[in-house]
């Protein structure tokens, strides 16, 4: 039988086992992440970029509370994130949240900061209702400040929260070039493209001169969507800019369409004769896929008209993409007007295919004519896995080799301007911005723009598969009635 000093002694036992596992808690950090792409396990570039702060980095999350439940997961997930941003910091990031609702001069401070409230729709005792939430981020590093306006749910959290925070720590920035001069777009009209690129890089558009040799200066260069020819001197310079060792992007249209006409013809600039010497081919075709994009074409029907979406196989939706640094962790890609790139055996050139079209794909000799009323069937896509994007490694005599990344179409990084301009998919940017970070060897942020929630298609399959399958469901569940 148990005596009372017994009772007593288990349970200043039990006491100090709390207070020692509640001390070690607040030392070690453990969790366990069973997601596919790891996305609540903290990256190595995240790591690296926390254990060589410099300076102390305060973090205020203005997030509002009582939001409903999909939108209060935001607020934990990044509370849990930033536990362990402050444990591996070794206390120099500290955080606070701070609820914006709850007084007029907290709005206006989250407002001063640059975060503007959303609207969210939310039900209380069986009614509909609209709240203002904030869910926005302000980092700050001495004097240096950077705004995180608002926190998508689903959306890539760690990139946000450690690409700001790089944003603040580097003193020196890589430059960038993008050319100009040949009919590409101009900066203003890639502003999703450009402002990723400007976390890590100093972003300048370069001109090829027939008096100097302007690219000595950039170690990687875009180019992207040129529309006017190249001289041979400017070929040149691009011959001499890769023989040095430096690296290249080239998104490119062989192709080009003007619906209003009903006709896609070969786009020639040069650069096509240029790199097929290489040994690369941006071939000249139009790639089509089931898997792809709709269009809204206007149609008339007696006084009146409107506009009517169909689906358009010449704008493929890329979904297969290579286990390569570039496109790791991505889930689509849309592309309008592609080419397939290709590379001869005999070429010398260490080439591999990243991003490939569809189970279902095809192809068009240039030139083609729309019929934007044609009923397409699963014939007409005899072909697989088609390649519209691939890296190559060119070697040179000097033993520097070039890194080449080449994409045949050279739309997809670009928004455009006025009334035409689009918003482009994340996954667009990512590829454009992960593949400038692969050539100019900075990989470190790119596994974190694709974490969060990412686009995963159904795969595709027949119609008499999906027929077999629907009677599956229907029949059994009436057999055991």
């Amino acid at each position: 039988m148990r005596t009372k000093n017994d009772i007593i002694r288990y349970s200043l036992l039990i006491l100090v086992i709390l207070i020692l596992v509640n001390i070690l808690s607040d030392k070690l950090y453990l969790r366990l992440d069973l997601t596919s792409d790891h996305r609540y396990t903290l990256s190595k570039a995240t790591r690296t970029i926390l254990k060589n702060l410099t300076q102390p980095v305060t973090l205020k999350a203005y997030f509002s509370k009582d939001l409903p439940p999909e939108i209060e997961q935001v607020r934990s997930d990044l509370r849990d994130l930033l536990v362990e941003y402050a444990s591996i910091s070794r206390g120099k990031l500290v955080y606070e949240f701070i609820d914006p609702n709850k007084d007029d001069a907290t709005e206006q401070e989250a407002a001063q900061n640059g975060i503007q409230p959303v609207i969210i729709n939310s039900r209380e005792k069986d009614k509909a209702m609209q709240k203002r939430a904030y869910l926005g981020l302000v980092i700050k590093m001495g004097e240096r400040s950077e705004t995180v306006p608002f926190v998508q749910p689903g959306s890539a959290m760690e990139y946000a929260v450690s690409s700001s925070i790089k944003k603040l720590s580097v003193t020196h920035k890589p430059l960038v070039g993008i050319l100009q001069g040949q009919g590409e777009p101009e900066l203003s009209s890639m502003p999703q493209v450009i402002d990723a690129l400007s976390v890590l890089y100093d972003v300048e558009p370069v001109t090829l001169s027939d008096t100097a040799n302007a690219l000595e200066r950039f170690n990687t260069l875009a180019i992207v969507a040129p529309a006017d020819s190249f001289k041979n001197y400017q070929l040149q310079q691009l011959d001499q800019y890769i023989k040095e060792g430096k690296n290249l992007l080239l998104a490119i249209n062989r192709v080009g369409a003007n619906l209003n006409e009903g006709v896609g013809q070969t786009i020639n600039t040069g650069l096509e004769e240029w790199l097929n010497k290489k040994g690369i081919s941006i071939d000249n075709n139009f790639v089509l896929d089931e898997n792809c994009a709709s269009i809204g074409i206007r149609q008339q029907q007696g006084m009146f008209s409107f506009t009517s979406s169909i689906t358009f196989p010449y704008m493929p939706i890329a979904t297969t993409f290579a286990n390569h640094p570039i496109t790791t962790g991505l889930g689509s890609v849309l592309m309008q007007f592609a080419s397939t790139v290709s590379s001869r055996g005999d070429s010398g050139v260490q080439f591999t295919p990243i991003v490939k079209t569809s189970k279902k794909s095809a192809i068009r000799p240039s030139p083609v004519y729309f019929d934007l009323q044609h009923q397409w069937t699963e014939d007409e896509f005899p072909l697989s896995e088609l390649t519209v994007g691939a890296v190559a490694i060119l070697k040179n005599d000097n033993g520097k080799p070039a890194r080449l990344v080449v994409f045949g179409d050279g739309d997809f990084p670009v928004n455009g301007t006025g009334e035409q301009a689009l918003q482009l998919s994340p996954d667009n940017v990512n590829l454009f911005v992960n593949s400038i970070d692969w050539l100019s060897d900075d990989t470190g942020l790119i596994q974190l723009r694709t974490k969060g929630m990412q686009f995963r298609p159904l795969e595709q399959i027949s119609d008499s598969s999906k027929l077999w399958i629907k009677w599956l469901n229907f029949l059994p569940p009436e057999g055991i009635i």
